[in-house]
């Protein structure tokens, strides 16, 4: 029997800490209101958490700017909070990553405050500075990448805002002092870590320019930059997690926009590198079934070679909602809950998207995030009644449309809903085999359907077809075998079985995953 490590085909369930639930009344989640709220990810059928940042932070980019990586922000609660979360999770049987930001500190960072104070002393080169700027790097918020800082009459280096001066990994002291808190966390019981821009920590020091790019609102360096000591890095990060009990794993973001450039960060066999990397791609994708049949090949051309298998994400904290990007649709929404979760590889769902949630309206008073990405990272509604299960009268940021229908207190009430639609894929991904570990097919198929068949090398295990359509009209696809799930509620009707032509009519925005017929074994 084929072992396979927990990671390769986990779901993963990403939680910004601020807007999943507040425990104390301040309109701020927190990790109390994570622990408080651990039965439902148990109940849908999740692998696996991750929390986005819960360090010490000024807040200039929502965590990301880090003042202490080994420490819990007193917004979110403490150590013993956060020891209590881990404790409760694993008694669950879940398992907890955490954001680990790499590639920059804030600028209230103690190492920052050392290094600008004193350019002899411990901290000195541990970030990248100049006389004058060295380069035409851009920031990937907007401006050039090189600020000046007075109090060491210098320009630094920072990819993102201001307040995040990138760390420079050139130097021994920080590849100690940073793989120092991963050991912090997983001695405390952490399972692994999600690494932020993680491709962009090794770099030339001739900082040599860059070419412009033609694409209009695309940063030059995080979307494109690549050196081969990132790789020196990531091999001596994968030896420090292994070497820990409990197959911990990294997944690594790393935002190149080919699948075959993702796929280099992974390794090899000999010389393994992240365990898992984000592919984006579907993340991106308009709702165009040849689009995402393009998404999915050119990720199983890329990973066949290394044997490794992709991640697959449809929403983020970083970007809208995937409902509202397919126009508020939840037939669409549904059909895109059946994919991602039947897809081969690792999945990673966004807190409130089995609610079927779309992004909120932010003005710009109470906006934060830089990039206006305030919208998708709106407070997750619990309850049916105001203040949905919070515990103070006005959350962080607004509510999302219709927080009184789309929570769970309501949704578990509906068999036929989005709830249970993902509680259901969850489950059939749990026990079929084939959509655990098989291998994928693409499959050909009609105009505006998609189709996929997942198999395992043993003939004794039974194959599974997906097929989903896009269009806003019926299709015919080939069909054999039978229904197992369909996206569709109950009463709508989505597939229905054509017995003269082995065909099955599927209506608009409708996915069905098919099981196929026991191969014969002769006897």
């Amino acid at each position: 029997m084929v072992c396979h490590p927990w990671w390769r085909g986990g779901v993963f369930y990403q939680i910004y800490p601020r807007s999943f639930c507040d425990s104390n009344g301040d309109g701020i989640g927190d990790l109390e209101g994570v622990r408080s709220r651990l039965d439902h990810l148990a109940w849908l059928g999740v692998d696996a958490l991750w929390l986005s940042p819960v360090f010490p932070s000024p807040g200039a980019d929502g965590g990301y700017d880090v003042s202490h990586y080994c420490d819990i922000d007193p917004v979110f609660g403490d150590i013993a909070a956060f020891d209590r979360l881990v404790a409760a999770a694993h008694a669950r049987g879940l398992r907890v990553l955490l954001d680990w930001v790499p590639n920059h500190t804030s600028v209230q960072h103690p190492w920052f405050h050392s290094s600008r104070r004193d350019p002899d002393g411990p901290h000195a080169n541990w970030y990248w500075w100049a006389d004058k700027p060295l380069n035409n790097w851009s920031s990937a918020f907007g401006g050039p990448a090189w600020t000046y800082d007075e109090a060491r009459g210098q320009y630094y280096l920072h990819l993102f805002t201001a307040a995040q001066p990138d760390l420079n990994w050139n130097e021994p002291g920080v590849q100690d002092a940073m793989f120092d808190t991963l050991r912090f966390w997983l001695d405390r019981g952490v399972d692994g870590f999600r690494a932020d821009v993680v491709h962009l920590v090794g770099r030339d020091p001739a900082l040599k320019d860059v070419a412009p790019r033609a694409e209009p609102g695309l940063n030059d360096l995080v979307n494109s930059y690549r050196d081969p000591r990132t790789h020196e890095v990531l091999r001596k990060v994968r030896g420090l997690l292994d070497s820990y009990p409990g197959e911990r794993m990294m997944i690594g973001e790393v935002s190149l926009e080919e699948s075959a450039d993702v796929v280099t960060y992974l390794g090899t066999s000999e010389d393994p590198e992240l365990h898992l990397a984000f592919d984006f791609s579907l993340l991106e994708a308009p709702w165009d079934a040849e689009v995402w049949r393009a998404c999915i090949a050119g990720a199983e051309i890329a990973h066949a070679p290394v044997e490794t298998s992709p991640t697959w994400v449809l929403s983020s904290h970083d970007a809208s909602r995937h409902r509202t990007r397919y126009g508020g649709s939840e037939a669409a929404a549904r059909v895109a809950a059946v994919l991602l979760l039947t897809l081969r590889g690792a999945a990673f769902l966004y807190a409130g998207e089995e609610l079927g949630l779309q992004d909120a309206t932010v003005g710009r008073e109470r906006s934060r995030a830089p990039l206006g990405r305030d919208p998708s990272r709106a407070p997750i509604p619990w309850t049916i009644e105001e203040p949905h299960g919070w515990t103070g009268s006005q959350s962080w940021l607004p509510w999302p449309p219709d927080p009184g229908c789309h929570n769970p207190q309501a949704l578990r009430r509906e068999r036929g809903g989005i709830l249970w639609l993902y509680r259901r894929l969850l489950e059939l991904r749990r026990t079929t085999p084939a959509l655990a570990h098989g291998d994928l097919e693409l499959l050909d198929s009609p105009p505006g359907t998609l189709a996929y068949r997942r198999s395992l090398p043993r003939a004794t295990e039974t194959a599974v077809t997906v097929v989903a359509n896009f269009a806003s009209t019926h299709r015919l696809v080939p069909y054999d075998g039978a229904v197992l799930l369909e996206s569709s509620a109950p009463d709508r009707r989505g597939a229905l079985v054509q017995p003269s032509t082995r065909q099955l009519l599927l209506a608009p925005f409708t996915a069905a995953v098919m099981r196929e017929p026991m191969p014969h074994r002769p006897g």
